[in-house]
């Protein structure tokens, strides 16, 4: 398999960073092909704004989604846009790896997502191709995550609320969005968990991984 890792994490030596280094390795000892776009370390620009098409084709009124089928349709397409879709072109899965902040993305990794994933490109509008039509179909998908909260405070009666309704969330508006399917992997407090706990969590990481459809 081909296999994209997104990391959103700015220290890389992280719990996030130890999963993405782990799978890393575990990937390239199952004989996968493994590329990393580690976007801090990218100085990714986050933001998606009228930077991104030099080429407008209105350039009266800025309107990113019909911009983007634009750029795709002419081949417009910024570099840096360009070089990660077609690492995502490459990929038969994406493992996105990050934090939750603010029962959320990161705010570099969404800007990932908008940059990249472009009308015309994961998805279309005009010919309705979302969903299960979504033009990224063939490929997987993965969350891996951490939090700072505990496992007792994502649950259906604790304050944060059910995680499972959060990758529902996650996973509906992006993933099945444009066409993929989708898991997830959480580590949930690990700043309360002993040595051993993270050790155990470390493992049960790499099974999964190991195991990529």
């Amino acid at each position: 398999m081909n296999v994209l890792i997104v990391f959103a994490h700015p220290e890389s030596e992280s719990l996030n960073g130890s999963l993405k280094e782990l799978a890393v390795d575990v990937l390239n000892d199952e004989r996968h092909q493994v590329q990393v776009s580690d976007l801090y370390a990218m100085n990714w620009k986050a933001v998606l704004d009228k930077d991104d098409f030099p080429e407008r084709m209105d350039k009266e009124l800025f309107n990113p989604i019909a911009e983007q089928l634009n750029a795709v349709e002419n081949d417009n397409i910024a570099l840096d846009i360009k070089r990660e879709m077609d690492k995502v072109l490459w990929a038969d899965v994406i493992i996105f790896q990050f934090p939750i902040w603010w029962s959320n993305f990161p705010a570099l990794l969404k800007g990932g997502i908008d940059r990249v994933f472009y009308n015309g490109f994961a998805f279309n509008v005009v010919e309705m191709k979302l969903y299960n039509e979504g033009l990224l179909k063939c490929k997987k998908g993965m969350l891996s995550f951490t939090t700072g909260a505990s496992r007792e405070l994502y649950t259906d009666k604790g304050p944060h609320g059910d995680i499972e309704v959060l990758v529902k969330y996650f996973n509906h508006l992006l993933f099945e969005f444009v066409g993929m399917d989708a898991t997830y992997f959480a580590i949930f407090g690990p700043g309360e968990m002993s040595e051993e706990e993270r050790e155990n969590e470390l493992d049960r990481f790499e099974e999964i991984i190991r195991n990529l459809p």
